[in-house]
């Protein structure tokens, strides 16, 4: 095991899990929370769940389990270059998108309007539920018993959910907070008002880093772009160039992969020299120091910030909305939506659901719908439209 930092996790220090457990001669804390993590049955889930690219249509695009995969790997090798604790910030990495719903950020945006009388749909909150409330393996409690720092890391990787003097901030500033974070059951205080582990932290840029390169990828064996279209967009530009100039008669693929390893390798090496020089600026030395920092540590540095929002737009601009992405898109929001009202207008919910369901009403059976519905993956969410309107949405 790698020698730790002063400011890394320690789960020695833990305020430790809802449900006590023995100790084990063989793992941390933070690593027996990796391996309930992909042991559960919502992580195989995201198998077939939708990252940008609907996961039918073939050609290798990534799903929520490969994204999910390729995220863990960067945040381990950015929490060994700063002597953090690596298993922390895999199990982050690996719980981050737990909560999703079938067909991707499209699925959420319905499930949230849905939602919006009941108090929406919030998928950090989502994966909280998944964690704590709706993984049901374990003989003498519901969810996976993770620790204090895991369901911390899982809701607050982005950053605090309240400003010190208790107003929401970020995403949550104009609406509140999202709702059903009193009901999920934790072993102490999650303290929105402060800032998540370093751990977490590399998590979140991690994710950043992940899909930036490979929604490129995925763009360019959709046939929405093309290498040179890259040429003067921000981050990727230069390498692109670089790649073209010393690679140009290899196949696309070849020169693609080359791009993106670069990009990745890159802005894994800004991130660790900024974080380095924030952590030695703030003189944290301790987990809490970090909490009580009243910033993020763990980013890129300006320029390269710059840049990778201008990539951002760029993909944003030509791919997430392309015509080609957008049908698909539509289609499957009005999948998400028609599913939900059916349940909560007749339709009976299958197994446990159905039983859960029946029992109550409004706004309750509204959180017992939103949790079915959040944890299908895509061709289960088909198969139950197909099951009660008698018909298959085309996406193309």
């Amino acid at each position: 095991m790698n020698q730790t930092a002063s400011y890394a996790s320690r789960p020695a220090l833990s305020p430790g899990r809802l449900h006590g457990t023995g100790p084990s001669p063989t793992r941390s804390e933070f690593q027996r929370d990796r391996d309930r993590i992909i042991h559960s049955t919502a992580f195989r889930r995201l198998q077939h769940k939708t990252q940008v690219f609907l996961h039918h249509e073939g050609r290798h695009f990534r799903n929520r389990l490969t994204h999910t995969l390729e995220v863990s790997q960067i945040a381990r090798s950015i929490a060994r270059a700063l002597g953090l604790d690596e298993d922390l910030a895999e199990a982050v990495a690996l719980s981050h998108d737990l909560g999703h719903t079938p067909f991707g950020h499209a699925g959420e945006r319905a499930l949230d309007r849905a939602m919006a009388p009941h108090g929406g749909f919030d998928h950090n909150v989502q994966a909280l539920r998944v964690v704590t409330l709706l993984e049901n393996r374990y003989a003498e409690h519901d969810g996976l018993n993770l620790t204090w720092e895991t369901l911390e890391g899982i809701l607050k990787h982005n950053g605090p959910l309240l400003h010190p003097d208790g107003r929401p901030r970020g995403r949550y500033a104009e609406h509140g907070l999202p709702a059903g974070l009193d009901a999920i059951p934790v072993p102490a205080d999650l303290r929105l008002a402060t800032h998540a582990s370093l751990e977490a932290q590399v998590a979140a840029i991690a994710d950043d880093i992940a899909y930036n390169a490979h929604d490129i990828d995925d763009a360019l064996r959709a046939d929405l772009v093309s290498l040179r279209d890259f040429l003067d967009v921000p981050m990727a530009g230069p390498i692109v160039a670089e790649v073209l100039g010393r690679y140009p008669d290899i196949a696309v693929k070849r020169q693609t992969h080359e791009v993106q390893r670069r990009m990745i390798t890159r802005a894994v090496e800004d991130v660790i020299a900024t974080s380095r020089a924030n952590i030695a600026a703030a003189g944290v030395a301790s987990a809490e120091a970090v909490r009580l920092a009243g910033r993020t540590l763990v980013m890129f540095s300006p320029q390269a910030a710059v840049a990778e929002q201008a990539l951002k737009r760029f993909l944003f601009e030509r791919v997430y909305r392309h015509e080609a992405v957008m049908v698909p898109v539509r289609e499957s929001e009005a999948v998400v939506e028609r599913l939900f009202a059916r349940y909560m207008d007749d339709a009976d919910m299958p197994g446990r659901w159905g039983e859960a369901g029946r029992a109550v009403s409004g706004p309750a059976r509204a959180r017992i719908v939103a949790d079915f519905i959040a944890g299908m993956t895509d061709p289960y969410a088909l198969d139950e439209y197909q099951r009660l309107f008698d018909a298959r949405p085309e996406f193309r």
